[in-house]
């Protein structure tokens, strides 16, 4: 039972990267800047993600704005998109591998084997894309934080770390801590064969067992 819930809540951990996964690469709020100009009355909230721009006001109206062109976005956004991508599709490939490889689910019978290998590469791939969420979130942060202390860069145009990234930073500790519970199954399983393999138990045995003739005082 214990066994069990390990394997349910390592999954649970990657189903919550999965959805994290697809809710960062969706969301605008990668680059966020807030700021009161000379002509305007209300208070604005720029976001920039990486499929639209959009201004939110103080009175709730909310205007976004859609990315013409995957050639007229910056270097980094237009990285982070495909990275992001492909790490969305490697999530979702590592939960449907997992599900099947799950002891508590039927679907492969009682083939031992074949569930460890497939939560093993179930595991490694959710960890691998934990690392490939952190590669962009990291990478837009870096450069927010170094244009914020540029001095030849205009406050207006200065940037602050939006919801997007703290979102991935969280979710790739999601991603990499149940691909962990899951590849750690297949190493406790080659343990527990290895103590309860036949050859094991022969060795164990006492020497009258092994088949030697036993001694006088065996008998006595």
């Amino acid at each position: 039972m214990a066994c069990c819930a390990l394997e349910i809540l390592g999954l649970v951990l990657g189903l919550i990267g999965v959805s994290g996964s697809f809710a960062v690469t969706l969301m605008p709020q990668w680059k966020v800047t807030a700021f009161t100009g000379d002509t305007i009355v209300l208070f604005e909230i720029h976001w920039v993600g990486l499929w639209k721009n959009c201004i939110s006001r103080m009175d709730g109206v909310r205007v976004c704005v859609n990315h013409k062109s995957t050639l007229a976005l910056e270097l980094s956004l237009g990285v982070s998109r495909g990275i992001m991508c492909t790490a969305c599709a490697l999530s979702v490939i590592a939960f449907l591998i997992a599900i099947p490889g799950m002891k508590c689910f039927k679907c492969l019978g009682n083939n031992e084997q074949t569930k460890n290998k497939m939560l093993l590469a179930a595991g490694i791939i959710f960890i691998l894309t934990g690392i490939i969420v952190l590669i962009p979130v990291s990478w837009i942060a870096h450069i927010i934080i170094q244009d914020f202390y540029n001095p030849a860069i205009p406050n207006s145009q200065k940037y602050d770390l939006g919801e997007a990234l703290y979102l991935g930073w969280t979710t790739s500790a999601f991603l990499i801590s149940g691909g962990g519970i899951l590849c750690s199954f297949c190493h406790r399983t080659k343990n527990t064969r290895r103590f309860l393999s036949p050859s094991s138990h022969r060795m164990n045995k006492p020497e009258h067992v092994k088949g030697k003739p036993a001694s006088v005082c065996s008998y006595i």
